[in-house]
């Protein structure tokens, strides 16, 4: 009787184990997929909430920078013409480029600095896939804070622009990197902002002029 009671016993033991383990996995199992449905959530969120961070910085910059300064086209580059008056080249200015990209490079680095960091609230069902859910549940909050500095480049475009007509275009090109974090999760990113400086419509054929990708460079 003795050993009947002690293999029921242990019989009962094993199943409770058992029982206790199976729970164990499925806990895991339902982490594990309620982690990968929530992480990819989570990261687009915070970007979000980054690259609209660093847009709004980053904009007031260069609107404010462009108000002070009222740049031209001809501040940017010259055209040159042959002696029957058609375009020969087009030569942009080393002087107002170099300055323009540091005083933006200083300028836009000192906003971000002067911000810090930033943070939002959002709700946990906007971290699922249900619309249902959307903007529903307790408040989490999102942080966002820039890493190193931004990087400013001046970019230089030739487009066609109609029937004998090219459009060259100057834009300032910023490049900034933004660490985002969410309770459990952190991120990040590197966000590219393009603001137009000055543009010219060009009359009659362009010759082939390098387009100088980064003329700031």
């Amino acid at each position: 009787m003795k050993k009947k009671k002690l293999h029921r016993k242990q019989r009962l033991l094993i199943k409770k184990l058992m029982f206790v383990l199976a729970i164990f996995v499925l806990i895991i199992f339902v982490t594990y997929k309620i982690e990968r449905s929530v992480r990819p959530l989570a990261r687009l969120q915070a970007k979000h909430f980054a690259e609209k961070t660093a847009n709004e910085i980053i904009e007031k910059s260069v609107s404010e920078y462009l108000k002070n300064n009222r740049f031209t086209y001809s501040d940017f580059a010259a055209v040159l013409y042959d002696e029957k008056k058609r375009i020969a080249s087009v030569e942009t200015i080393p002087y107002t480029i170099n300055k323009v990209q540091s005083d933006l490079t200083l300028l836009i680095n000192k906003e971000l600095d002067k911000t810090g960091k930033r943070s939002a609230n959002i709700a946990v069902g906007s971290l699922t896939n249900s619309y249902m859910l959307t903007g529903k549940g307790p408040k989490i909050r999102i942080r966002v804070s820039p890493i190193g500095v931004a990087d400013v480049r001046l970019k230089s475009d030739f487009i066609e622009a109609g029937i004998n007509q090219t459009r060259h275009r100057i834009s300032a090109v910023i490049t900034v990197k933004m660490s985002s974090s969410v309770p459990l999760y952190s991120f990040e990113t590197s966000s590219d902002f393009e603001f137009i400086l000055a543009e010219s419509i060009l009359i009659g054929n362009v010759p082939d002029i390098s387009a100088y990708p980064h003329i700031g460079s």
